[in-house]
């Protein structure tokens, strides 16, 4: 076997090795071990503030409404948890903060007893569909939380709960995502989720995307089976054991009912969607991947080239073409300037391009997935309970789902009109006459990729989309629709900071674009009144990372997926794409769907990007050399770009000693600027996802590696450091709770100081790595997908995966040395504060007085009562009590004075005029004061 492998690799074929999915016991373990981390944590104190933005949102995946008050809904999105309004979506609650997870498949509440049913794990199958841990059950409104179950089912489709039985509960279980395994299929429970018995099982690659009951009798249940098959670098989202299933026994058996019915069968069978009128009465949506039928050429009226055209022409065919029409060809699709039809003919007849080449030359990931010939979106109805099936509708459904059918596959019936159907794809479609013919409800301030819809059943037109925007509400039937976009949930991909004072933050976000406002920006609905919102959108698309330019925060780069990127002056509003093109008669370069780049620290004009191979430009992306070879291992047959690269640092202490990782699992290294390169991951885990490669700010010979397992459903926390560039690794990552591992950052100030961000979190080390603490205050269990540290203001910056952005000042753990470890009590650095004129007082009396906030951070070595003295000179103006823990606290101080402070105060100080606010509290007036506690003591003052 040896032998066979090595043969392989001499002969250029890449060999990827089988990972190991984390079993269901692992991730029991994990979330254990995580709980008693945040028990034990010595920042589990330290604030994290969110900051938005809450204007574009985040991917809705389920909506249930309270059939009696149609104001009072729950909202689940994808990666950003459980949310509950009470006024129609006005405003929001997050109700499952205090849960291991914000990964929701599909919901379900009992709203006679208050009990509500998550099941965990997104169902869409995309490429950050992040797999749950099983049932969450709540049987107070969410306040209190209980898992009944299912931990290795990973991605729940559907949670049905019967309306006779609140006990009696239906679950259709996808399964892994990215591997084989054996729960999947559809489960009953009938104690209210103490036990489950499977019901439905097909096999291990199979599992139940829907599932709907008839809507007043439960004992009649349709089902959707879907088998699917992700890879890093290719997904089938198609099979022969995709199909529909009926029970009419309340799901305690199941028949196939879509073989030989005139519904679709065989491999090209795609996600299947359902929506149940009455038991017999039936829709069925379907991502068809059967090929289309060949038709007949269509003679262009313009006779214009078009790339298939160079796919069958010959050499001398196409040096008879006229220099003009190639030309025209050549500008109409982006071919560099220096690809003429001049000189292309001139190659072609040199032998070193060949007229196939000028299409090949356009076939990127992307155009690639859009070419796909299929049939796409198809409806289907039974009237007979699924005896048969008829397609609803004559021909192709087109610009409804594009190549991504398996990211949607939703259908809605309205209940009071059995041909009134809704489609949920890119835009959302509308029927009234049984799916022969559909309008586009989509409107300018509805965002695309529908995911949720909820049709009231007792108003006509009443609807509520959910989307990867977040969520819309209509009162016409879709003719209008109001946005109820208040909660933080974006989707971020990316996240930076400037260097401008206040600070501005940058992020990208699934399907929502590229975003910046500054760090203190105010999140509320003033904006309305403005009409401008803090956050401003400078890119759409996916929104992928961000560098600014440090001489000029004008000059921005930033893109979208698949390596679009563009050097923006947001001053002008000019736009340059600076993508590097491939040379006619090379292969085109391979994007990763989130292309990094980055700005050389030694000179911003130099800016580097990565697709397969490694590119650099010397002027600000206007021209582009290659400085190495392919950095992966080549690449895989697939239908998502793969064998690309992820991350790029380069060493602040040497220009050109820079560090590549690829998507497959190689770490390179080069010394010389790309003049030679040498990898340095052969003695770490093999095939991983290299998530972040860092060069050290601290020490030259230092960097740092993450893996990601995510994409082999390997959730182990891979992290590594070497101290002699990569030719010796360190595994640092063995104490942080299993969960796959996205980035890892330095302190800029502290060494010993380390952040990383999970697929559940985010830690911190003291040590070099050597132990970890995990962050927890007012940050959820959530997907952090970057982080960044402004070094001036000392803040960690977050960029959550369905969160937002959040920030937390990180001074206190700058100082928190071994020293102060061992120390009773420490007080940390306290900044400086502002005489406010309106302390205590409002322009109006119908509004709340303004109440400042000082924070006072300081560290105690165990559970306890402390007080905290604040002195002026010798006069002890205030005294607070505050209820600490081991590690770091803050107090909160509102800087005013108690009743004895304010006595002895007046009487040490006869010369200083004070005044009574409103709020009926004296603030202290300017000048240094002096906070202790026990022996320790800090200085501030009030300017």
């Amino acid at each position: 076997m040896r032998k066979i492998l090595v043969l392989l690799l001499l002969l250029g074929v890449s060999v990827y090795s089988q990972q190991n999915p984390t079993s269901a016991d692992k991730v029991k373990q994990a979330l254990a071990q995580k709980r008693t981390m945040v028990k034990n944590s010595l920042v589990k104190n330290i604030p994290f503030t969110n900051i938005g933005p809450t204007v574009m949102s985040g991917r809705v995946v389920d909506i249930d409404v309270n059939p009696i008050n149609t104001n009072e809904f729950y909202v689940a999105y994808a990666s950003g948890g459980l949310w509950h309004t009470k006024n129609n979506g006005n405003t929001f609650t997050p109700v499952m903060d205090n849960t291991d997870t914000q990964n929701i498949g599909d919901i379900a509440v009992d709203w006679k007893s208050n009990t509500i049913w998550v099941g965990t794990g997104e169902n869409n199958s995309s490429r950050s569909s992040y797999a749950g841990i099983g049932i969450l059950k709540s049987t107070d409104g969410g306040k209190n939380w209980e898992n009944v179950g299912l931990y290795d089912s990973h991605h729940i489709g559907r949670v049905l709960i019967n309306p006779n039985n609140p006990n009696e509960v239906i679950v259709g279980a996808l399964g892994h995502l990215y591997s084989p395994n054996n729960e999947r299929g559809i489960y009953k429970t009938t104690d209210g989720g103490k036990s489950w018995k499977r019901v439905l099982f097909i096999n291990d690659d199979t599992g139940i995307i829907d599932v709907q009951p008839a809507p007043n009798n439960f004992n009649v249940l349709y089902a959707a089976s879907w088998e699917r098959d992700r890879k890093a670098w290719n997904f089938t989202g198609n099979g022969k054991n995709s199909a529909i299933y009926k029970s009419e026994d309340g799901g305690n058996s199941w028949k196939k009912i879509s073989d030989n019915s005139g519904f679709p069968q065989g491999e090209g069978v795609g996600r299947i969607g359902l929506a149940v009128f009455d038991e017999n009465t039936v829709y069925a949506s379907h991502d068809s991947q059967f090929r289309r039928k060949q038709e007949g050429k269509k003679k262009s009226s313009t006779n214009a080239l078009t790339k298939e055209d160079f796919k069958t022409m010959s050499v001398d065919e196409f040096l008879a073409l006229s220099d003009k029409k190639l030309n025209s060809y050549l500008k109409m699709n982006g071919f560099q300037e220096k690809y003429r039809a001049e000189n292309v003919k001139q190659m072609v007849r040199a032998g070193s391009v060949k007229p196939i080449d000028l299409a090949k030359y356009l076939e990127n990931a992307n155009s690639l997935l859009f070419d796909t010939p299929v049939v796409g979106a198809e409806v289907f109805k039974t009237t007979n309970g699924g005896k048969t099936w008829k397609k609803t509708h004559e021909g192709y459904l087109d610009d409804l789902y594009y190549s991504y059918g398996y990211y949607f596959g939703e259908i809605r019936v309205d209940p009071q009109d059995k041909d009134g159907i809704y489609i949920l794809g890119v835009p959302i479609l509308k029927s009234k006459d049984g799916g022969k013919t559909f309008t586009s409800i989509s409107r300018e301030n509805v965002h695309a990729d529908h995911q949720a819809l909820w049709v009231n059943s007792k108003v006509q037109g009443h609807l509520i989309d959910g989307n990867d925007g977040g969520l819309n509400v209509s009162y016409d039937d879709g003719e209008s629709w109001l946005k109820l976009n208040t909660p933080p949930v974006g989707q971020f991909y990316a996240v930076y900071a400037d260097n401008q004072k206040p600070y501005n933050v940058y992020g990208g976000l699934q399907d929502n674009g590229v975003w910046t406002a500054t760090n203190n920006a105010r999140i509320s609905k003033a904006w309305y009144q403005s009409g401008k919102n803090p956050y401003e959108s400078i890119m759409g698309g996916d929104g992928m990372q961000v560098q600014v330019d440090n001489r000029n925060a004008d000059v921005v780069y930033t893109g979208y997926q698949f390596g679009n990127y563009f050097r923006i002056n947001r001053e002008t509003g000019r736009q340059k794409y600076i993508q590097p093109k491939h040379n006619l008669g090379e292969s085109p370069y391979r994007f990763n769907w989130q292309t990094p780049i980055l700005l050389s620290a030694h000179n911003q004009d130099i800016l580097y990007l990565g697709g397969n191979k490694l590119h650099r430009s010397l002027n600000q992306g206007n021209d582009w050399e290659t400085i190495s070879a392919d950095l992966t291992q080549g690449g895989k047959k697939g239908n998502v770009a793969y064998g690309t690269l992820t991350t790029i640092s380069e060493s602040p202490f040497q220009f050109g000693l820079i560090y590549t990782g690829s998507d497959d699992g190689l770490v390179h290294i080069t010394k010389n600027g790309g003049g030679s390169w040498e990898v340095i991951s052969n003695s770490l885990p093999k095939d991983l996802w290299v998530s972040r490669v860092i060069a050290s700010k601290h020490k030259k010979e230092r960097v740092y590696v993450t893996l990601n397992g995510y994409r082999w459903d390997d959730f182990t926390s891979y992290v590594y450091v070497s101290d002699d560039f990569g030719k010796t690794w360190k595994n640092i990552g063995t104490s942080i709770p299993n969960s796959p591992v996205n980035v890892i950052k330095e302190d800029p100030e502290k060494s010993e100081l380390l952040y990383v961000g999970t697929d559940n979190g985010l830690y911190m080390s003291l040590d070099e790595g050597n132990s970890w603490e995990v962050f927890n205050n007012n940050l959820p269990n959530v997907a952090v997908h970057d982080l960044v540290i402004q070094p001036e203001a000392k803040e960690l910056v977050v960029g959550t995966h369905g969160r937002s952005l959040y920030k937390a000042n990180v001074s206190s753990l700058q100082e928190l040395t071994k020293e102060v470890k061992s120390k009773e009590n420490h007080i940390f650095s306290i900044e400086n504060i502002r005489k406010g004129r309106f302390w205590g007082n409002s322009w109006s009396k119908w509004l709340k007085p303004n109440t400042p906030e000082f924070k006072i951070p300081f560290y105690v070595n165990g559970d306890k009562q402390v007080t905290i003295d604040i002195y002026n000179e010798d006069v002890k103006v205030n005294s607070l009590t505050v209820n600490a823990e081991k590690g770091i606290n803050e107090a909160m101080f509102d800087v005013s004075f108690d009743e004895k402070g304010l006595k002895a105060f007046k009487k040490a100080k006869k010369e200083v005029i004070l005044s009574k606010a409103k709020n009926g509290k004296t603030y202290l007036p300017k000048g240094k004061y002096t906070v202790k506690l026990g022996k320790e003591e800090k200085i501030f003052e009030i300017k």
